[in-house]
């Protein structure tokens, strides 16, 4: 059972790209949406995306949904 209460409750940062998308979970703050770069930031770290026709394809409270041509990932 800790396991999952663990995995459940974690503030952990994740990337996922799957399909020509990328999920990320668990960011503290969106600081710049354009169509070629997108900057998320978590713990004072900042995430960002480059790419082609970046969009936001879902929004929740700390995951989003990157959709687009996705050429680079720096943290």
């Amino acid at each position: 059972m800790g396991k999952i209460k663990e995995y459940l409750n974690s503030s952990k940062l994740e990337l996922i790209y799957k399909e020509d998308k990328l999920d990320v979970v668990n960011y503290s703050e969106i600081i710049l949406i354009t169509t070629d770069k997108i900057i998320l930031s978590k713990d004072s770290q900042n995430i960002i995306i480059k790419g082609i026709d970046l969009s936001l394809l879902k929004l929740l409270d700390n995951e989003v949904l990157i959709g687009g041509s996705i050429k680079s990932i720096e943290m």
